[in-house]
């Protein structure tokens, strides 16, 4: 937890983010770098941009004469590191994701707050690092769709497919990946929400067949959901691909112990549609035998 305001608001990141904490450190001003990019530090032999956070989301800017008191929060995310400074760090809470609330719809489109807990009575707003950073950086070059075959487009329209994420900007990525090759889905916000809807589905005779869900969320997160899935026979069958903004083995790891089929990193729209086809093309196989059977 940190602080971003004078006025001494509590907002967080999940610690999986974080690769360190360290006080503000002399920065090297790059030209013509988004404003909110305000220098770099050497950090571990690498050149780390530092971000303005206040700054990024829309509070007041950190005036220069306040760095020497603020902090440098060095995160791995969307396969970029980055340090992000604060003005307080507060302290390091372990939180459940079922304790975490989903942002309220009323706050508007493109908030950069995801989730929504509390400690010692105060509000604490879990911020969506991939929203921030993807306006920073648009990451044009991960957003390109590879080319299909018309057996491969066809063979991804037989399915239903679900979409899960907390973050808008991932969202949104997903869904413009499938708009982009015609394929329809359903999109849910959390874990909690797309397995409801998932039993509903099941029951009317519609199951979902492809589930890409992000593993950081609130209420249910991507490997509980994965688990509840493979433990409910009428849902079972599902193909799961967890992504996640965290660049870690030991993610891939759990994902594949609580059966997912795939863990891929955010967000490479390519990586993306290439476990799709696979996941079609285990689907279509395991049909066919069934059918023989």
């Amino acid at each position: 937890m940190f602080t971003l305001n004078l006025q001494k608001q509590l907002f967080a990141i999940g610690t999986l983010k974080v690769r360190e904490i360290i006080p503000f450190m002399p920065m090297t001003q790059i030209p013509y770098s988004h404003h909110d990019v305000i220098g770099t530090v050497n950090f571990r032999n690498m050149t780390v941009p530092v971000i303005d956070m206040p700054a990024a989301i829309g509070f007041r800017r950190i005036d220069p004469s306040e760095y020497k008191d603020c902090y440098l929060i060095v995160t791995d995310c969307l396969r970029t590191v980055v340090a992000f400074m604060v003005r307080s760090i507060e302290k390091i809470i372990e939180c459940n994701w079922r304790s975490i609330e989903a942002a309220p719809k009323s706050a508007g489109r493109d908030v950069f707050v995801t989730g929504i807990t509390h400690f010692e009575e105060k509000i604490v707003q879990l911020l969506d690092v991939e929203l921030l950073l993807a306006k920073i950086y648009p990451q044009y070059e991960s957003t390109k769709i590879p080319m299909l075959t018309d057996v491969e487009r066809e063979r991804l329209k037989l399915l239903n497919i679900m979409l899960v994420d907390d973050s808008s900007i991932a969202r949104k990525q997903l869904a413009d990946a499938l708009d982009r090759i015609n394929i329809a889905y359903t999109v849910c916000q959390n874990g909690a929400e797309a397995l409801t809807r998932m039993k509903e589905l099941a029951s009317e005779g519609s199951p979902i067949d492809l589930l890409v869900s992000d593993i950081e969320m609130p209420t249910l997160d991507g490997y509980e959901l994965s688990f509840e899935i493979q433990s409910d026979n009428q849902l079972s069958h599902a193909y799961i691909i967890l992504h996640t903004s965290l660049s870690s083995e030991i993610c891939v790891d759990r994902a594949h112990q609580v059966g997912a089929h795939e863990a891929l990193e955010k967000f490479n729209a390519t990586e993306l549609i290439e476990a799709m086809l696979r996941g079609a093309k285990r689907i279509e196989d395991y049909q066919k035998k069934k059918a023989l059977a």
